[in-house]
């Protein structure tokens, strides 16, 4: 069974690039492979690993309802959740040591319950495959609410170094504990810290009951490289954060 790894927390605190940053470490200095799982309805994983979308959940799962009122033909006499069970085997996309999977955006305004089961659904089937998977979740606490997230080995709360941030932090650690999931341990991360803010972070997460794992400090290369439209995936590994995400990592101990 994989070891899973899930990222968590406000809207811009880069649990993206960090994501995507962990999978690189993964292939560094684990073996893989790796399945990548963007579960957040505005896709922006694959740009992170710099590869192209060419189906996601969501459209998949929409094409077989219209399918099914359509009353179109199915091959080889597949029931439908065959089908759809084939489309989304299919729809994975395979890079050079990881594969990624897609949620996308769901049949509906506002409806994600059915995008969200699928999701889950798949990531369970599939991680039997991998060594590790690496789910980036959407922004905030309703992925949590929802039970996307579950049975995972190890969650990563992202922060960047301001109050609103790390009072999301604090609500999402304390729903991990009101809804019972299965996540055997969880951290935080700080990202994005310019200056010596990092005591003070420390001792505000320390109150409201959180292990800090480290603090990532703000790069320009990172910067540079989304100007420049290009993945994080491909920053060197002496860029710092990128020295600082491992180190991070090693000293999480994943196995």
């Amino acid at each position: 069974m994989a070891f899973v790894i899930a990222f968590a927390g406000k809207g811009g605190t880069g649990k993206t690039s960090l994501a995507g940053l962990t999978i690189k470490y993964l292939l560094s200095k684990r073996d893989g492979p790796v399945l990548a799982v963007d579960a957040d309805s505005n896709a922006c994983l694959n740009e992170a690993l710099g590869v192209k979308i060419h189906a996601t959940i969501g459209k998949l799962r929409e094409e077989s309802l219209q399918a099914v009122r359509g009353g179109g033909d199915r091959p080889g006499g597949m029931s439908m959740e065959q089908l759809f069970d084939y489309q989304v085997q299919q729809s994975v996309i395979e890079a050079e040591g990881f594969d990624l999977m897609v949620m996308g955006r769901p049949e509906g305004p506002g409806c994600y319950c059915a995008a969200n089961n699928i999701i889950r659904k798949y990531t369970d089937i599939l991680s039997e495959k991998y060594p590790y998977v690496v789910i980036d979740n959407e922004a905030g606490m309703e992925h949590l609410s929802r039970r996307t997230t579950h049975k995972i080995d190890l969650l990563i709360i992202v922060s960047d170094p301001t109050y609103k941030g790390m009072l999301t932090a604090k609500r999402i650690n304390e729903l991990v504990d009101e809804l019972n999931l299965e996540i055997d341990r969880r951290v935080l991360v700080i990202n994005r810290v310019v200056g010596d803010e990092g005591h003070e972070l420390g001792k505000m997460a320390e109150g409201f009951g959180i292990k800090v794992a480290g603090l990532i400090p703000q790069d320009e290369m990172i910067f540079k490289f989304d100007l420049q439209g290009k993945p994080v995936f491909e920053l060197p590994e002496d860029a710092k954060s990128v020295r600082r995400v491992f180190g991070v990592l090693d000293s999480l101990q994943i196995p």
